[in-house]
């Protein structure tokens, strides 16, 4: 086995720069989205990962208390890495930098796979359940523009030539505010929830400062924003994290009802657009459900995501155990997300 080191750093550039240069990577393993998560009660701590004295690998492990004398360990979308092979060696490396308290350690390695292809195991690694979506959908942008429109569903095209005849413009967007009223808008709708604003506008803040990019984009008509979302990028990929749209319920000159321009159709399109002429060639939807049903709230997300000519792929979790308590905390954490779960929204099952 080969014998990795976790070298800590506290450097966002020097650590960043190795983020953005593995193959195997995600924004989520960048400082930004440490310093975000920070808003919200963990602890994050970086490490590049060397061999014999060279950087394969870096790990942003965020830690959080649970209770008293209790934490866990957490690598969003992560680790990154040179070789997937290296999981073995890494889970040995952590264990030498976990405290006491650390009962169980979560990664989310950044490998998208079909489902066929996701293993039980991973050297010492055992399949759990990711915090991030593992279903998603991630479209190449290294295709022409036209070839890219020429794979998106029919009635997608003709939603983006009808947008585009009503004048709806979309692309990236400073207003903050005009961003927020749509996406807390859309959470009251489908009974989401939401982090503190104070999460959302540290990690625009921090996720341009250090050698990736986090941005708006935003879609309007005659001025107002309709729809809209939150990107993080890194590297190759650019990830949707968060967004919605709202109804144009301004009144018109005659009192007739609006007209449905499509802008949720010009927001995922021109967000595509504005990645590739941008350098990117990987564009991740960021979350389908687990299972498609019709009568699932979400189910209408999902069909517009896929109707934009992507892949279906998971981005599966694996946890190991640092402590003989490590069971017994996944079951309180479960059960901790199914009240939170009912209590908003009447169900105890996931989202995505």
């Amino acid at each position: 086995m080969v014998r990795l080191a976790l070298e800590p750093t506290t450097d966002p550039h020097a650590y960043d720069d190795v983020v953005r240069s593995l193959p195997i990577t995600s924004a989520l393993q960048g400082w930004a989205y440490g310093e975000a998560r920070r808003v919200l009660g963990f602890e994050p701590a970086r490490y590049l990962v060397r061999r014999d004295g060279r950087a394969v690998g870096a790990l942003q492990l965020l830690r959080r208390p649970l209770a008293p004398g209790l934490s866990y360990l957490y690598a969003p979308r992560g680790p990154a890495l040179e070789d997937i092979n290296l999981l073995a060696d890494v889970a040995s490396a952590i264990k030498r930098v976990a405290r006491p308290t650390d009962v169980k350690v979560l990664i989310e390695p950044p490998l998208a796979r079909p489902a066929h292809l996701i293993p039980d195991a991973l050297g010492p690694w055992r399949r759990a359940q990711a915090e991030q979506p593992e279903h998603t959908i991630v479209t190449s942008l290294v295709p022409s523009e036209d070839e890219l429109f020429a794979n998106l569903h029919s009635m997608v095209r003709r939603n983006v030539r009808t947008a585009q005849k009503y004048g709806v413009t979309a692309g990236r967007d400073e207003d903050f505010e005009a961003f927020w009223d749509v996406f807390t808008a859309t959470n009251e709708r489908a009974k989401l929830g939401a982090f503190p604003r104070a999460y959302y506008e540290t990690m625009l803040r921090e996720g341009a400062a250090h050698g990736g990019e986090a941005y708006l984009v935003l879609a309007r008509h005659e001025g107002r924003a309709l729809a809209g979302g939150f990107f993080l990028a890194m590297g190759g990929a650019t990830n949707y994290l968060f967004g919605g749209s709202i109804k144009d319920d301004r009144a018109t000159p005659d009192g007739s009802e609006r007209k449905d321009v499509k802008a949720p159709t010009a927001f995922y399109w021109h967000a595509m657009l504005d990645a590739k002429r941008r350098g990117y060639t990987s564009f991740d939807f960021w979350g389908i459900p687990r299972t498609l049903s019709g009568d699932k709230h979400s189910f209408g997300v999902y069909k517009m995501k896929e109707n934009f000519g992507g892949e279906k792929v998971w981005f599966p979790g694996y946890d190991l155990a640092l402590s003989p308590l490590a069971s017994a905390l996944t079951r309180v954490q479960r059960w901790r997300k199914d009240q939170n779960n009912f209590r908003k929204r009447g169900t105890t099952q996931d989202v995505l």
